[in-house]
């Protein structure tokens, strides 16, 4: 390849590897990037190649501190590849999703594209999409709640932390106790549970893993302190022990309950395991539901979600917990107020 060739591709690389705003790369860490890629280049030949890109790009460049650090404006959209109709609704339908589920930190790492694909289906004046508001909508199974909001720089130093393996620094604002503290945590990983985004992360020297709210943390920067690998964590695995389904009793409970045909339907679509039956409707229209599901508050929510259309038989301890709410429940309503 001529050394024309190799710096043309070596520029594309580069500008590849620049986050838009709030993400930042040192130019150190892009040198590196780029080494691991098959590029042998000096720190002082990427700093100028920066500098030489930017009367062309819109590319910031933060000289607070050194080594430098360069990212996108956040503004900045770039139309390559194209888009086609098809891409444009599936952008448009996971926007839709995505804002009822992801902080708004996280939504606008992609507003680019969202904003594409709207303009796009917006310039489409002679197709069936020219009035496309009216055709793509996603809606959430339950009360959604807005998501808590979180500052768009500590959701950068947070993932960034996160992907690299490196410890932070933050001041946290407790529930329990109302008041901030400072904790140093070794990112494991994040959940995204309904409005509420979770870092999970060891303390300090400890091996327990706990859950960060992402919107609580009111301070983060990159710690000192030697990152803590736990290279027997995989979050699938640990999503597996009910971390997030608030587990009532121990294991799997096999429920079995009568419920009305529509919930059957419901299921024989959709079911609520993978280790599900159904029966046919008995002589009252009721169908016998036996399902392999774990004993937490998940599973009872669920079941309570639907009132009198679902009779739970078995388990007893799953059935008692019913009726105990039950009762607490007519008992509050019954007071005269």
């Amino acid at each position: 390849m001529s050394s024309q060739h190799n710096t043309l591709f070596r520029y594309l690389t580069l500008l590849q590897l620049i986050p838009r705003q709030p993400g930042y790369r040192a130019t150190t860490t892009l040198q590196a990037l780029l080494e691991e890629r098959g590029f042998q280049v000096d720190l002082r030949s990427v700093q100028r190649d920066l500098e030489k890109m930017s009367s062309n790009f819109p590319l910031l460049c933060d000289k607070t501190q050194k080594p430098y650090r360069w990212s996108f404006d956040a503004a900045f959209k770039s139309n390559l590849p194209a888009l086609d109709t098809p891409t444009a609704l599936t952008l448009v339908l996971a926007e839709e999703y995505l804002k009822g589920l992801l902080p708004q930190a996280a939504i606008v790492q992609l507003n680019n594209q969202f904003t594409a694909a709207r303009k796009y289906l917006e310039q489409l004046k002679e197709s069936g999409f020219s009035d496309w508001t009216q055709h793509v909508k996603a809606i959430p199974n339950g009360k959604a709640l807005i998501p808590a909001p979180i500052d768009s720089l500590i959701w950068a130093e947070v993932t960034d932390a996160l992907l690299k393996g490196t410890a932070l620094d933050v001041t946290y604002l407790s529930r329990t106790k109302a008041e901030e503290k400072q904790f140093t945590l070794h990112p494991l990983g994040l959940v995204a549970r309904h409005s509420v985004t979770y870092l999970l992360a060891t303390v300090g020297d400890y091996e327990d893993i706990r859950h960060f709210a992402l919107h609580r943390i009111k301070k983060c920067k990159h710690s000192h302190a030697v990152y803590r690998e736990r290279r027997d964590f995989t979050i699938d695995e640990y999503l597996k022990q009910g971390a997030f389904g608030y587990p009532i009793g121990e294991g799997d409970i096999e429920l079995v309950a009568k419920i009305r045909p529509k919930i059957a339907w419901l299921l024989s679509e959709t079911p609520i395991s993978e280790h599900q039956s159904l029966s046919e409707p008995d002589e009252d229209g009721w169908v016998t539901l036996t399902a392999i599901v774990p004993d937490d508050l998940q599973t009872q929510w669920w079941v309570m979600g639907y009132g009198g259309e679902i009779h739970v038989l078995e388990p007893e301890h799953f059935r008692s917990r019913l009726v105990s709410v039950i009762n607490n429940m007519q008992n509050l309503y019954s007071k005269v107020i």
